[in-house]
């Protein structure tokens, strides 16, 4: 199979990171992301809109309480997805369409594996978790609900983000988009049928949701099935290669676990916002809708930093990377600020849309303005991290991480309730954001690994490129 046929296919939507003008192909791979976020985004915000104008306030706080549980055991097979993109861009860069068959379908395998047990897990901890985060009785119920229902969508869930990052790594970005487009249209049919129409209340949204998500997955499925038949998908698991895995586990577990601890801590942080009862949690619940859009160029041009990276990595194009490791960070910090203070500027009309309560509003706009102020930090370092992590270095960058959540944010935010007014808890955001980004700012000057990769790294050259796929760093 000539690797040109996995490479550089236009008919495929493809774009090679590693031939052409840099941000024209960092946008152009990350518009679509951008508009498959808005998307997602939609899934949330039209469960909170529906929710928050047939259903009262409890019910709202408990849909804005009940995300983060379920990321805390998704995260993990998210980062692992992260691994298959990175390692697929790196056989891309290097021309092994080989290799990029192999890591499709042990990641295809590796989706059955653990989004059946991770979904019946979920079921089960539900009560244990949501009594831990010390949900209030007044919703309590409703949050239960509404969480387990989420849970039994986890095959799909990890199913879809797996075959995304799989088409990522592979160079497409657009395909994800239009199975966002079918799943986002049958979330909010199914969102107005179920809560407006039936009644079904939280229950109605999550089944909606989950509904969704297992559709984005099947068409996923087809998609590639059609548009690369040279990697034999299929829906059903095939075969999962013990040196392939390792490969993934090598780079995704890390990234995975990084997240995973991630969002434990923002299910730490959740008691906090708990602890100031269900009014504020509203207000929060609300306000995320808005901070989350923002962020949407924060992870799309994330994603494209890691294809990019990786993509120039395999080639050994280290002459790009050196281009664009400063470029890509600041155009993602000056998109990420004019985007959050357009938001700012209509923050009073889009939030009273959702809820029209003044107490949930005024906390609302206090939260949304602390966390839009400071997103542009945000957007900056994680874009540090996502190149390198491209190169399958990933330890420092996940030490990082946790070292701004449970050294910085969490620690931060517990002062803040203990000590000060608890409602103003959403500042250890900023404060985590600065340190996350002092310390990659650091790691591009001072760590001999990356200055080497800039400046034509002598360890790659004497070893080759191939060995070091074959046994892919984490550092």
């Amino acid at each position: 199979m000539d690797a040109n046929t996995v490479t550089k296919n236009p008919k495929k939507n493809k774009i090679d990171m590693t031939q052409g003008p840099i941000m024209k192909n960092i946008f152009l791979f990350a518009i679509p992301i951008v508009l498959g976020n808005i998307l997602q985004q939609l899934y949330t915000t039209v469960d909170t809109l529906v929710i928050g104008n047939y259903c009262g306030h409890t019910s709202l706080a408990a849909v804005g309480t009940s995300a983060q549980p379920v990321e805390v055991l998704l995260c993990i097979f998210l980062g692992i997805g992260t691994g298959v993109s990175i390692l697929i861009s790196q056989y891309i860069g290097s021309q092994r369409p080989d290799k990029v068959k192999d890591c499709c379908a042990t990641a295809n395998s590796f989706v059955y594996l653990c989004g059946i047990p991770v979904g019946i897990l979920g079921w089960f901890l539900t009560p244990a978790i949501l009594h831990f985060m010390d949900v209030p009785e007044d919703s309590i119920a409703a949050a239960q609900t509404y969480t387990r229902l989420v849970f039994c969508g986890t095959l799909g869930n990890i199913g879809y983000n797996m075959n995304a990052g799989i088409l990522r790594g592979l160079g497409d970005s657009k395909a994800s988009l239009w199975f966002l487009v079918v799943s986002c249209i049958a979330n909010i049919v199914l969102d107005i049928t179920f809560v407006a129409h039936i009644g079904m209340d939280v229950s109605g949204a999550a089944l909606a949701t989950c509904i969704a998500m297992y559709l984005s997955w099947f068409v996923s499925i087809l998609y590639i099935k059609k548009k690369f038949p040279e990697l034999e998908f299929s829906l059903l698991p095939k075969k999962l290669l013990k040196d392939e895995l390792r490969r993934i586990i090598g780079i995704g577990l890390p990234i995975g676990l990084n997240n995973s601890l991630y969002s434990f801590g923002h299910m730490a942080l959740q008691t906090l916002v708990n602890a100031q009862g269900s009014v504020f949690m509203a207000g929060a619940s609300v306000a995320g809708r808005i901070t989350g859009v923002a962020g949407i160029a924060v992870q799309a041009l994330s994603a494209a930093a890691t294809t990019f990276s990786g993509q120039n990595y395999g080639a050994q194009r280290y002459d790009r990377l050196k281009d664009g490791h400063i470029r890509i960070p600041l155009a993602n910090g000056l998109v990420t600020f004019g985007f959050a203070m357009m938001l700012i500027g209509f923050r009073a009309p889009i939030l009273r849309i959702f809820n029209k309560d003044e107490m949930v509003l005024m906390y609302a706009n206090r939260y949304v303005v602390v966390m839009l102020f400071s997103q542009w930090i945000y957007a900056i370092f994680n874009v540090m991290i996502c190149l390198v992590n491209g190169t399958g270095r990933v330890r420092y960058t996940t030490i990082v991480n946790i070292l701004m959540l449970w050294a910085v944010r969490i620690p931060v935010a517990y002062c803040i309730n203990r000590f000060f007014d608890g409602t103003w808890v959403m500042l250890c955001f900023p404060i985590s954001f600065s340190f996350g980004l002092l310390c990659m700012i650091g790691y591009y000057i001072f760590s001999k690994q990356w200055r080497e990769i800039l400046g034509l790294n002598t360890v790659v050259q004497k070893k080759g490129i191939l060995d070091f796929l074959k046994r892919p760093m984490v550092m």
